[in-house]
């Protein structure tokens, strides 16, 4: 079973949220989206310091709606919140000892979703370094240390970590050597994970009971985002508020979030709290190069999903 409880009302909001997203933006086809939507009902057991044992949190039932999520997609940078709580874990467990360039990987794979950080928290979760391929028997040594993090998660026991796949460095102009070949010839070894998945994760940092309330605390920080424009980063591509989900929300929300992007994919995993409105989490994935390149199609679902919580009952 999924880990939310699906309801009649949220189920008519959701499907009423897709259809205006697809008569507002028809080049989007339905088959290029998938969604996975927590809305987080009083008494509100998220965001809250880690007040929760993981038992009496994991008990408290939650309700959602999920449209294609258990679809594997291709996550691009949103994985690196499963590398986020990874590496959190190895640290609790003294797998890994802390110092100065981990903390600035850790830092700048979150806030500003850099790859050259990201390599270097995936050698360290799994012993690996990229480099020229290797002989059979070392590489199949390498390929199943490079696998640890895919067996962490599926020890966890969650349906939704069961056929995913996080295991691949991402990447600006892709892989090469060891990494390619690990990938596959046909990308058939790519990561691939759903919306109901990243929502479940996601669930669980914001509950505060990812590895400890303090390092789901810490993680939590390193998501959030300002929406005041003279706050977002400047000179870049993109800054994982315009073209996603913080969009169009208002000054006064607060986002924490992890945005993806791709020549083929626009992605967003957000847990977003409005003023005098229950708080929620939103996770959208868009497929397609023409919609990759589409800044309106995750600020157009946001703002819907928004304006349906004030509908809530």
């Amino acid at each position: 079973m999924i880990f939310f409880n699906q309801d009649e009302q949220l189920e008519q909001l959701g499907n009423s949220i897709l259809e205006a997203t697809w008569a507002a933006l028809p080049t989007l086809n339905r088959d290029q989206i998938a969604l996975t939507w927590i809305v987080y009902d009083p008494p509100v057991l998220v965001n809250t310091g880690g007040a929760l044992t993981p038992n009496a949190f994991w008990s408290h039932p939650v309700r959602g709606f999920t449209y294609r999520g258990v679809e594997k997609i291709y996550p691009a940078s949103v994985v690196k919140l499963f590398y986020l709580v990874a590496i959190n874990e190895w640290l609790e467990k003294g797998m890994t000892s802390s110092n100065k360039e981990l903390k600035r990987a850790i830092r700048d794979m979150i806030v500003d979703s850099s790859n050259d950080a990201t390599s270097l928290v995936v050698d360290i979760l799994s012993g690996t370094t990229s480099g020229p391929e290797l002989p059979t028997g070392p590489f199949e040594t390498w390929k199943y240390q490079r696998n640890i993090v895919n067996r962490y998660f599926q020890s966890l026991g969650w349906l939704e970590m069961e056929k995913i796949n996080v295991c691949q460095k991402t990447w600006c102009d892709g892989p090469y050597g060891r990494e390619r070949a690990f990938v596959g010839e046909l990308l058939e070894n790519r990561n691939m994970v759903t919306t109901n998945a990243i929502a479940r994760l996601l669930h669980s940092i914001v509950g505060g009971v990812a590895v400890s309330s303090e390092r789901s605390q810490a993680m939590m920080a390193l998501m959030k985002r300002s929406l005041k424009v003279n706050e977002l980063p400047q000179n870049v591509e993109e800054d994982q508020i315009r073209g996603f989900l913080g969009g169009s929300l208002p000054q006064e929300a607060q986002i924490w979030s992890k945005a993806g992007w791709t020549s083929q994919v626009r992605h967003d995993a957000a847990y977003i709290e409005l003023p005098d409105k229950p708080p929620y989490l939103l996770v959208v994935f868009t497929e397609g190069q023409a919609i990759a390149y589409n800044r309106d199609i995750l600020p157009f679902v946001s703002q819907q999903v928004a304006e349906a919580i004030g509908r809530l009952g």
